[in-house]
């Protein structure tokens, strides 16, 4: 049972999601905490804390970390994170020392993408491209079975593509990143300037948030549009205009077969991907002449980062002990000694 159970931890810019999984993707365990976002001494420690807490009642084998930020081609240092306070943090060796498990860190959008892939909206798909709206965008890459991740490990932060020259500012240092424009940013900014303003709507969310202007957020917005309000219904489909110029970009670059929208956002569904799916039409090369790539949301919800996480550690685990020398298997009964194994086209978690 050890082989088939590895913890996944999906670290984000507010909390930290871990739990157990299981070979089929299947989450036995779950604990959640908020992230240290400013001491990554302490961020190791309260994922030291929480591995040590699933191990009292899980044979795990392997760990899998989905970082928000840019993780380095070996997937073990932290080079970059806008919403973090991680400049080339060496996070798969330190926790890796603090555990003493095989650690695999990746992007947390890549996790999640390769979650969706595994075992969700695009199990049946040779290729994806999966993004995540949250505070921000991320993004996977999925071509022909393998996660791509580019020549430095970084490919896939469509996010911060700039879209609109001198734009609004971003928190990577650049101005008009796609992530200031289709993000769950642009709903809380439009929403706490109704409240700054004090409109009609801009009370009613006020009222909604118990009177805290902290309160007032993105998901308070989808509550207000799934409901009818005609001014939140016309914030999301700004930001679904605006998703669906920036997967035509992507389209235009990587031609996948599917998109994938994941994150927070995404739970607003066609309210969303509706202005999305029209936007791309409209502004995707080859209009009328090229097949046109599916839009569908996630399916496994705000847990598919931990789940690829998972994933990925435990294939990347048991592969390196099949490939280490003198590693022994059991066929029909009999051990012998394996040569390193062929590279299987499905499933890979390396690249």
């Amino acid at each position: 049972m050890a082989d088939r159970l590895a913890i996944g931890i999906d670290i984000g810019g507010t909390k930290i999601a871990a739990g157990v999984v299981d070979e089929d993707g299947r989450l036995l365990a779950q604990s959640r905490r908020e992230t240290p976002t400013t001491d990554p001494v302490a961020m190791v420690d309260a994922i030291a804390e929480i591995t040590a807490a699933f191990r009292d009642d899980w044979p795990v084998r392997a760990l899998g970390v989905g970082a928000a930020g840019y993780v380095d081609a070996s997937q073990s240092t932290v080079v970059f994170s806008p919403h973090l306070a991680w400049r080339h943090e060496p996070l798969r060796d330190a926790i890796a020392r603090r555990t003493r498990l095989p650690v695999l860190v990746d992007n947390d959008a890549n996790a999640s993408g390769w979650a969706e892939w595994r075992f969700g909206a695009a199990q049946n798909e040779a290729d994806l491209v999966m993004v995540t709206l949250g505070t921000g965008i991320g993004g996977a890459i999925v071509i022909d079975g393998q996660p791509y991740r580019g020549h430095f490990g970084i490919a896939g932060e469509f996010g911060h593509m700039q879209v609109v020259p001198e734009g609004r500012p971003c928190e990577c240092g650049n101005r008009g990143c796609w992530e200031q424009y289709a993000s769950g940013r642009v709903l809380q900014r439009h929403a706490r300037a109704a409240v700054e303003e004090a409109t009609p709507f801009g009370a009613a969310l006020l009222a909604a948030a118990d009177g805290d202007p902290a309160r007032v957020d993105g998901a308070l917005v989808g509550r207000f549009a799934a409901q009818g309000e005609e001014e939140a219904v016309s914030w999301l489909t700004e930001v679904g205009d605006w998703l669906g110029v920036g997967l035509a970009n992507v389209a235009a670059a990587l031609d996948p077969g599917v998109f994938i929208v994941g994150g927070g956002v995404s739970a607003n569904g066609d309210l969303l991907l509706g202005p999305a799916r029209a936007a791309f039409a409209r502004s995707l090369t080859g209009r009328g002449y090229r097949a046109e790539a599916r839009i569908v949301g996630a399916h496994l919800g705000p847990e598919a980062g931990l789940i690829g996480a998972a994933d990925m550690a435990r294939i990347t685990a048991r592969r390196r002990r099949l490939a280490s020398p003198g590693a022994r298997v059991r066929v029909r009964g009999a051990a012998r000694t394996t040569r390193p194994p062929r590279r299987s086209r499905r499933p890979s978690a390396e690249q």
